[in-house]
């Protein structure tokens, strides 16, 4: 008879011996639901106290489906990997893009979409930041959310350029409105729907971006039995036209 050594033996036994979160939220009847708040048509926290947004819909389906309810946990571009990583969400949505650094802590959902880094400018503008080699220069000024993927897009491709970190991610479209800055490098599903809500700016190439990009709902790491609920959810969401028709009452939106 083969014997199993105290190691080995926790080893084997050792995913069993935690809770999944699929547990967790069917005995507390809670979803705790990671988002910045900051990121429209994503995730947006109003005046109120109250969110919305496409992954503020797909979060509440999510928790209806687990017959729970959601708790939201605010936290920051900047703050969200080690809020999430200490444990203080189930699940973080709210436009988050896949990373391979991100990758390395945490799981990720099924695939949302695809996306990618562009240039946000003023309407009058656009033929001046087309390229990396014209934005990348000191003379223009970039303002971009602290920490996130824009940030790091900056840093790693226009390191010449002129940059300004804000904490008011909403606050930015006007600033470029207003001059104060010159770009933006966002996604193209930020650009496009910021764009008609700020006429005077545009968002250069969306068919073209500058990096390929995706985007997923963030889970922890090597809970199985969690992810695999998020993705069988996700993919009837997808197959029944739900999340279709979320997206198409923000995109569709003209105010």
């Amino acid at each position: 008879m083969k014997r199993i050594f105290p190691f080995a033996l926790l080893v084997a036994t050792g995913c069993a011996s935690a809770q999944s979160h699929l547990d967790k939220v069917l005995q507390q009847k809670t979803l705790d639901v990671c988002t910045t708040g900051d990121y429209k048509p994503y995730t947006f926290l109003k005046e109120d106290g109250s969110y919305e947004g496409i992954d503020i819909a797909m979060a509440e389906s999510l928790a209806k489906s687990l017959d729970a309810k959601v708790k939201w946990v605010k936290t920051s571009w900047k703050t969200l990997m080690p809020d999430f990583v200490a444990g203080k969400c189930d699940i973080a949505m709210g436009g988050i893009s896949v990373t391979l650094p991100r990758q390395r802590q945490v799981f990720f959902a099924e695939r949302l979409d695809t996306d990618g880094k562009i240039p946000l400018v003023r309407c009058t503008d656009v033929k001046k930041y087309r390229t990396l080699e014209q934005i990348n220069k000191a003379s223009v000024r970039v303002i971009e959310p602290a920490g996130g993927t824009n940030e790091a897009f900056v840093r790693a491709y226009l390191p010449k350029a002129n940059l300004t970190l804000s904490h008011d991610n909403m606050g930015i479209f006007q600033q470029l409105v207003d001059r104060k800055a010159d770009v933006m490098i966002t996604d193209a599903s930020e650009a496009l729907y910021q764009q008609k809500h700020y006429p005077k700016l545009c968002a250069v190439n969306p068919d073209k971006p500058m990096q390929y990009g995706e985007k997923a709902y963030m889970l922890p790491r090597d809970d199985m039995s969690w992810k695999l609920y998020v993705d069988q959810w996700l993919h009837l969401s997808k197959a029944t036209g739900e999340y279709q028709k979320i997206i198409d009452q923000w995109l569709a939106v003209k105010k």
